[in-house]
């Protein structure tokens, strides 16, 4: 029989089921190929990776065009029977009319969720002040429920990676999101056993995402005991490809060595993989 893809409401209905109870990961593939080989793994849901895709084209994080973001999503979510979350940065506006524009033509592009970061770009002054960051959130909802409202909204406190963390800061944060609709919180960078906890227990019983960027001593037992509801990796997957192909390509100019290429995937196997795209 041949395949019969879902719908994107289908796909928007499997996410929100996702959310609702255990813990899933849901990790961050940076192009169609690497998207593609994780459906083929067994997850359940995939999220863009802004960092990943940039270095992709050769840009730092968040250099990258609104424009070229959402052509990326569209080729994301066409690429897999899987929800992809969009990693939508801040939401490529400077205040809230301009984030529920940018909104409106994510949802346009499939995605099952989508996440705004309350931190500005700018070293002198990271973050969003509380109230405009609580203000982009509540148009991202609006947006998202003109648009027919099956979206999830991810709210982000980007408190501990931009130089400040303070649980108390990020946790009022969060729950300022959830509080203007976010459906999901999420503060990268927290760590340890109490910081988890502590943020679960705050916005509950709205769902958490952690980010595992590191080797941690978490694993997923311990983080779904935690109440924790999705684990995200971030750019970890493509800087774990970077570090591969830095580490090949040095051997080879600098030591005229091809050891590098000791733990390469098999040609055979990826052409295997991918034989049926």
């Amino acid at each position: 029989m041949p395949h019969v893809r879902p719908s994107i409401a289908d796909k928007r209905r499997t996410f929100h089921r996702l959310h609702q109870d255990g813990c899933f990961v849901i990790p961050n593939p940076w192009d169609v190929g690497s998207a593609r080989y994780l459906q083929t793994l067994g997850f359940k849901a995939l999220a863009t990776t802004s960092s990943g895709f940039a270095w992709s084209h050769g840009h730092r994080d968040g250099g990258m065009s609104r424009d070229r973001v959402l052509d990326h999503l569209t080729e994301m979510v066409e690429a897999t029977d899987l929800p992809i979350n969009a990693d939508f940065e801040h939401g490529f506006a400077p205040d809230a009319p301009g984030v529920a524009d940018s909104v409106r033509l994510a949802v346009e592009t499939g995605v099952a969720g989508l996440s705004i970061e309350d931190s500005t770009g700018d070293a002198s002054k990271p973050l969003f002040d509380f109230e405009a960051a609580v203000e982009r959130i509540r148009a991202a909802r609006k947006a998202i429920d003109k648009a027919g409202g099956d979206t999830m909204l991810i709210g982000r406190a980007e408190c501990f990676l931009v130089g400040q963390p303070d649980l108390e800061q990020t946790i009022a944060r969060l729950k300022g999101y959830a509080n203007a609709g976010a459906d999901c919180l999420y503060a990268p960078g927290i760590r340890t056993v109490d910081e988890i906890s502590a943020v679960v227990a705050a916005v509950a019983p709205k769902p958490v995402n952690l980010l595992i960027r590191f080797n941690a001593d978490l694993g997923m037992p311990q983080i779904a005991a935690l109440g924790v509801r999705r684990v995200s990796v971030g750019g970890a997957l493509a800087r774990a490809a970077w570090g591969g192909f830095i580490r090949a390509s040095k051997l080879i100019i600098e030591q005229g060595k091809f050891d590098g290429f000791a733990d390469a995937a098999s040609g055979n196997a990826l052409n295997a993989v991918f034989r049926g795209s």
